[in-house]
């Protein structure tokens, strides 16, 4: 008798359980375009009042109007695990207490002019699921 190799296999997941996933994560990757370049910067994030407050080291001018923030968890060996990926209008966190609030609980990377809070209001919200499927 012989077994079909695994296969790996895509599940989309509805918006809830994605929000669910970002929540329970701390690390992800801003992604924006910037002089026709797309950048990507580790970032930390949190999820507060239906906004994503994100820590990145990008300087605040860079940050266009339009942003998008990527999370995932996924294991090499079994190619199993999560992804999310959140868009929307993008904003620096420019009120001072709101900014030293996050700076005390989200830590950076980079301080200065290079360390950026951005608040990000996510309008499409995708994730996905990766499974392992019998072929």
């Amino acid at each position: 008798m012989s077994t079909s190799p695994a296969t790996l296999r895509m599940v989309e997941v509805s918006g809830a359980e994605a929000l669910w996933l970002l929540e329970g994560s701390t690390l992800g990757r801003l992604v924006y375009v910037h002089r026709d370049l797309a950048v990507v910067r580790p970032a930390r994030h949190v999820w507060a009042y239906g906004r994503l407050v994100v820590r990145a080291p990008a300087p605040a001018a860079a940050v266009p109007a339009t942003a998008t923030y990527h999370v995932d968890d996924v294991r090499a060996v079994p190619g199993t695990g999560w992804a999310v990926t959140v868009s929307g209008p993008a904003e620096v966190v420019g009120d001072p207490d709101e900014a030293a609030h996050y700076r005390r609980t989200l830590t950076g990377w980079a301080h200065g002019p290079h360390d950026t809070l951005v608040r990000l209001h996510p309008t499409t919200v995708t994730g996905f699921r990766l499974a392992r499927a019998e072929a």
